[in-house]
């Protein structure tokens, strides 16, 4: 019904009635960065209280571990006394605060740093700021890394590239069509197919898929954040990205909703729940290396973490933890690190882009 719609429905309806059917990622950018209704400018979705938790907010030793693994890449760059840190989707700065803290064990980092937020939304900047306030160091919120200065630079980017809208064709005894969100037969916001097939998009999959059968789907991102960020750390830099998603392309739908940290249907009350798709890692990698960059991995967030010596970190917090405390630790290094369906740890994977100068980087060594 009508009246039963989200406001940013409406301005869909709007604009599908004007320019006709809107492509999947058009429709994903919208949904999640619409400036007055967006899901993400609207709203803390992080937390028990909202609709996902994500790594950091499950235990301390998750930040820690990423602020440790920052303090020893910079050492490979020659401790610089100006480094930018870079946070892409800092969420409410617990990650970069446990970092911070635990980087301070690192002689000369913490007063070197000039820390950098790429955030879009007004209610989670004032949580960040609330949360890394007592800092000791400058601070600086952009709405986009390529406003960020340059200069060396690390930059962490943890659950953010899902969240960046994702193309979908489909393939059709034509050829290959673009997605689409349009208007159904019954009223409703539905999924069709674009009426001209793509150019030549069949020669620009990677051999393997392109004999793909009818109905298969492909998924693809702008290349415009990778290629920013092995424009910036082939230079003296460094970019750690942890998010879910698959080591090598391929094919298949993988946009979802959440709310109420349960899956919900990605059409209905757009800007009122989450969407994200699977990071295609092998893509992400190829497009920052055309820049000069060089990769690491990517590996699974549970061999990472192991490399990095997270079960010795929950050992020491468990010497130290109050009676009770230590079932919640266990719990949190299981979460972080499980291989099972409800884990993280085969799912999120861990990849680095870095300057080619840089030698072996923590945590993708062979697996522990």
């Amino acid at each position: 019904m009508a009246d039963a719609r989200s406001p940013l429905e409406s301005e869909i309806r709007r604009l599908i009635a004007v320019a006709g059917p809107m492509p999947v990622a058009e429709y994903m950018r919208l949904a999640l960065s619409h400036p007055q209704y967006g899901y993400y400018v609207t709203r803390d979705p992080l937390g028990a209280g909202g609709d996902f938790i994500t790594a950091p907010e499950i235990s301390q030793m998750f930040g820690e571990l990423i602020g440790l693994w920052m303090a020893s890449v910079w050492q490979q760059m020659g401790a610089p006394e100006n480094v930018r840190v870079v946070e892409l989707g800092p969420g409410r700065g617990t990650l970069m605060s446990d970092a911070l803290r635990a980087a301070k064990v690192v002689k000369d980092f913490c007063p070197a740093i000039v820390l950098h937020l790429v955030e879009i939304s007004p209610i989670l900047q004032l949580l960040q700021q609330q949360r890394l306030g007592d800092l000791d160091l400058p601070i600086w919120w952009h709405p986009a890394l390529d406003e960020v200065p340059g200069g060396p630079v690390i930059i962490i980017a943890n659950e953010f590239v899902d969240a960046l809208p994702v193309h979908q064709a489909v393939k059709q005894t034509d050829g290959w069509h673009e997605r689409v969100v349009e208007i159904g037969p019954d009223g409703n916001l539905a999924f069709g197919v674009a009426r001209d097939s793509l150019p030549f998009f069949a020669t620009a999959l990677p051999r393997a898929l392109r004999q793909a059968p009818e109905g298969a789907i492909f998924e693809w991102r702008s290349d415009a954040l990778a290629l920013e960020i092995g424009r910036r750390v082939r230079a003296n830099g460094a970019a750690l990205i942890l998010d879910y998603g698959h080591s090598r392309c391929g094919l298949g739908d993988t946009l979802q909703a959440v709310a109420g940290q349960s899956f919900a249907q990605p059409l209905q009350r757009p800007g009122e729940v989450d969407l994200t798709a699977h990071v295609d890692f092998e893509t992400l990698a190829l497009s920052a290396e055309c820049m000069g960059a060089k990769s690491h991995g990517p590996v699974t967030q549970r061999d990472f973490l192991f490399n990095l010596g997270i079960r010795e970190r929950a050992a020491a917090l468990k010497a130290r933890a109050p009676a009770g405390k230590a079932a919640e630790i266990d719990s949190a290094l299981s979460c972080l690190t499980a291989r099972e369906a409800r884990g993280m740890g085969d799912l999120f994977k861990a990849l680095a882009i870095v300057d080619p100068k840089l030698g072996p980087l923590p945590g993708f060594a062979a697996p522990q």
